[in-house]
C-alpha cells in the first residue's frame, strides 16, 4: 500500500508539471482556436534559462524562475506576432504548419553550440533533496515545492481571469472577436498577453521539471509538450479546470503504469486512455458539446 501511495504522489508531481504546460495550450486554443505546437519548446527554453539562472548566474531560485518566466513571456509574444498573427485569418492548416515550423526552429536553433548546445546537461539542484516519511509514505521537499508553486500559480491565474479587466477581456475575446472589438477591446493585445501568460507558465513548469528530473537538452520539450496537449484534450481543451484535471490524470496513468505494469507501456496506455475518453466524450471530460465554444 505504501508503494502505491508513493507512486500516487509521484504521479501528482508529474501531473502538476503537465498542468502548467497544458494551461498554455488550453488558453491559446480557447482564445483563437490555435494548437500552438511550439509551446513544448517554450517549456524547454524556460528550463534552460532557469538552469542558467540558478546554476551559472548565481541567482536565487525564485529569481531564476521569474527570469525564465519573463524571458519566455517575451518569447511567446514574439512567436505570436511573427508566426501566428499574419496568418490569423488563413486556413487552419497554414497556421498548424507555421506552428510546427516554429517548434522545429526552436529545437534546432537552441541545439546550436553558441545557444544551449546539443548535449544533455546535468542540472545541479540549488538545494539538497530531503525525504520525509509520513505514515510509511515518502514525500520529498521537491514534491512539496512543485505542488505549492503550481497551486499558487493556478490560484493567481484564476484570479487574473475572473477578477481582473484583462481576464474579462480574454473571456470576451474567446467568445467573439468581432463583438469584443465593438466593445472596445484590443483583440491583438489580448491575444498577445494570452501567449505571454501561457509561455510564462510553461517556463515555470520547465524550471520545476529541470529540478525534479535533473537533466535537460534542447529536445526535452517534445514529449512533455505532447503529453500536456493530450492532457488538455483529455480534460476538454479550452477549459482551464479541464486542463488541470487532464494533466493530473495523465500523471497518474503514466506513473502507475510504469510502476506496476511496464515503463515501456506508460505512453501507450496514457494515449489509450485519451482515446477511450474521447470515444465516450468527444469534447473531453469537462468539455461542452457546443462546437462554437468547447
Amino acid at each position: 500500500m505504501e508503494h502505491f501511495l508513493d507512486q500516487v504522489i509521484n504521479g501528482l508531481q508529474l501531473g502538476f508539471m503537465y498542468a502548467l504546460i497544458a494551461l498554455g495550450y488550453t488558453m491559446v486554443y480557447g482564445i483563437i482556436k490555435l494548437i500552438n505546437f511550439a509551446h513544448g519548446d517554450v517549456f524547454m527554453v524556460g528550463a534552460f534559462i532557469g538552469y542558467f539562472g540558478f546554476a551559472q548566474w548565481g541567482l536565487p531560485l525564485p529569481l531564476a524562475v521569474i527570469t525564465a518566466m519573463a524571458a519566455c513571456a517575451v518569447l511567446g509574444m514574439i512567436i505570436e506576432k511573427i508566426a501566428y498573427r499574419p496568418l490569423r485569418y488563413a486556413p487552419t492548416i497554414s497556421i498548424l504548419i507555421s506552428a510546427l515550423g516554429v517548434s522545429l526552429f526552436l529545437e534546432y536553433f537552441c541545439s546550436l553550440r553558441f545557444v544551449f548546445g546539443p548535449n544533455y546537461r546535468v542540472v545541479q539542484r540549488p538545494f539538497e533533496e530531503v525525504h520525509w516519511s509520513l505514515g510509511g509514505v515518502t514525500v520529498t521537499n521537491i514534491q512539496v515545492m512543485v505542488a505549492a508553486v503550481v497551486i499558487v500559480m493556478l490560484l493567481m491565474l484564476q484570479y487574473l481571469i475572473y477578477r481582473t479587466k484583462i481576464g474579462m477581456a480574454m473571456r470576451t475575446v474567446s467568445y467573439d472577436h468581432d463583438a469584443a472589438r465593438l466593445m472596445g477591446v484590443n483583440v491583438d493585445s489580448v491575444i498577445s498577453i494570452t501567449f505571454a501568460i501561457g509561455s510564462a507558465l510553461a517556463a515555470a513548469g520547465g524550471v520545476l521539471y529541470a529540478i525534479a528530473y535533473p537533466q535537460i537538452q534542447p529536445f526535452m520539450g517534445i514529449m512533455p509538450g505532447l503529453k500536456a496537449f493530450t492532457a488538455a484534450v483529455l480534460g476538454g481543451i479550452g477549459i482551464i479546470p479541464g486542463a488541470v484535471l487532464g494533466a493530473l490524470i495523465m500523471g497518474q496513468v503514466e506513473t502507475l503504469t510504469a510502476a506496476f505494469l511496464s515503463s515501456q507501456l506508460r505512453d501507450a496506455i496514457a494515449f489509450a486512455v485519451l482515446i477511450i475518453v474521447l470515444m465516450v466524450r468527444p469534447a473531453g471530460i469537462l468539455g461542452k458539446t457546443n462546437p462554437e465554444k468547447v
